[in-house]
């Protein structure tokens, strides 16, 4: 998940609020050393172009600053050249100019924020339609499971023809929108115009905008500093947890260990029948199912669970078949607070995640609670955007970090597992 943040350049927004405020400096620590890397490699290769002769060098302009100078214009009489505005022939009065010119000023802002608005609006539009349109094709899709094959073909000029009544309502929509747009357009100018004519009226009020200026600009100077210092512990914290990851040895290569040695008989009947045994967990070598991006449904949820977690031993007690007691299902961030309400510092329990294809470790604070999302879409479990470590089994991790903090700035430190509190389970449906 990681790698397809970094590779693209983009996390989407719903990812983007699950994710605490460490791991979103982290986050940004790791996509701005993936710009400067691109940059870097971007210079090398032009450099090696030129030397081969493949595309000429840059030219540096040269300074041409010493070359400027200003000349005045001179009158008939020998002197500089003066003009008074409303006061030479042919000239409008003075108040006449000023009024074009707030009318101007007020009709270009309010075209500008109108372009602005027009956009908002049509990305809304956009999405709008496209959610309900790639919902409306998914639930065709799932229908067409169940249809003989002689009804493809009506099943097919169906969703052509919903595609088109989609794609005529939002053509309606966008011309309502730009219409909205448009009478909101005149309305601003109207009101800029106002305010424009306003403040020229209270020019004697500078002396106020001026301090509110400069109190602004102390508060983003601050911001900044905070920024820079928030991207610095993120910097430190990073370098902290990959010198860690080497002194522990911690990092998951288990799996390609796995590769080598071979799988026994009984591993592979085990993975075919999707019974986890006591022993290591299996590597993942061949996929059953196409897995879509990102999870879009409970049973989708489910079935990736069975399919790929079970065989990986996840939510089990080391070596034994236990399920851990910190393992939970696929509950809400609302229900995971709820169960860490009465319980201390330090407790936390693991929850299978709706966002991402991995997991969600919820931890109790003195005051409050944070979520940490975990990765498990590769052959190895990770903390998104926080802890470098790769850790074999999802049990390792958290053994792991029972002896380890997962963030320098909270130290959290696992302590005490949230166990279940109704029956069944809410992890009942994975393991029937």
């Amino acid at each position: 998940m990681l790698q397809q943040i970094l590779h693209d350049m983009y996390i989407d927004p719903e990812l983007l609020a699950e994710l605490n405020d460490e791991q979103k400096h982290i986050l940004f620590y790791k996509m701005r050393e993936e710009q400067l890397r691109r940059w870097r490699e971007r210079e090398a290769w032009e450099a090696l172009a030129q030397l081969e002769g493949h595309r000429p060098p840059k030219v540096k302009r040269g300074n041409a600053a010493s070359d400027k100078h200003i000349q005045w214009l001179l009158g008939a009489d020998g002197a500089v050249w003066v003009w008074i505005m409303g006061e030479g022939p042919g000239d409008k009065p003075y108040e006449e100019i000023s009024e074009e010119l707030i009318a101007e000023r007020a009709r270009l802002q309010a075209q500008r924020e109108a372009e602005e608005l027009w956009r908002q609006k049509e990305a809304e539009i956009t999405k709008k339609f496209r959610e309900a349109l790639a919902n409306e094709k998914a639930r065709i899709l799932a229908e067409k499971w169940k249809v003989e094959m002689e009804d493809r073909k009506a099943a097919k000029i169906l969703e052509e023809r919903i595609h088109e009544e989609f794609k005529r309502k939002e053509e309606e929509e966008r011309r309502r929108g730009e219409e909205q747009i448009r009478l909101q357009e005149e309305r601003r100018a109207k009101e800029l115009y106002w305010t424009l004519k306003q403040a020229q009226l209270q020019s004697h009020a500078s002396e106020k905008e001026e301090r509110e200026w400069k109190e602004q600009l102390r508060r983003s100077k601050a911001a900044d500093e905070e920024r820079s210092r928030s991207a610095r512990r993120a910097r430190d914290e990073y370098r902290r947890h990959s010198l860690r990851a080497i002194q522990k040895g911690t990092v998951a290569g288990l799996s390609s260990m796995f590769q080598e040695l071979g799988q026994s008989h009984e591993q592979e009947q085990r993975l075919r029948n999707h019974l986890p045994g006591p022993g290591p967990p299996l590597p993942l070598a061949v996929r059953a199912w196409e897995r879509p991006l990102r999870p879009d449904s409970r049973e989708v949820i489910v079935r990736w669970f069975k399919e790929e977690q079970l065989p990986r031993r996840a939510g089990f007690e080391r070596n034994t078949k236990s399920i851990a007691s910190w393992f939970h299902g696929i509950i809400s961030r609302e229900d995971a607070e709820d169960l860490l309400e009465n319980m201390t510092e330090g407790a936390f329990l693991v929850r299978v995640s709706e966002k991402i294809w991995g997991y969600t470790l919820s931890y109790r604070l003195q005051k409050g609670f944070k979520h940490f999302l975990v990765d498990a879409s590769g052959d190895f479990y990770s903390f998104l955007g926080v802890d470098p470590n790769r850790h074999a089994t999802l049990t390792d991790l958290i053994d792991f970090h029972k002896e380890e903090i997962i963030t320098v700035s909270g130290g959290e430190l696992l302590q005490e597992p949230c166990g279940q509190r109704d029956s069944p389970p809410d992890y009942h449906l994975l393991f029937e």
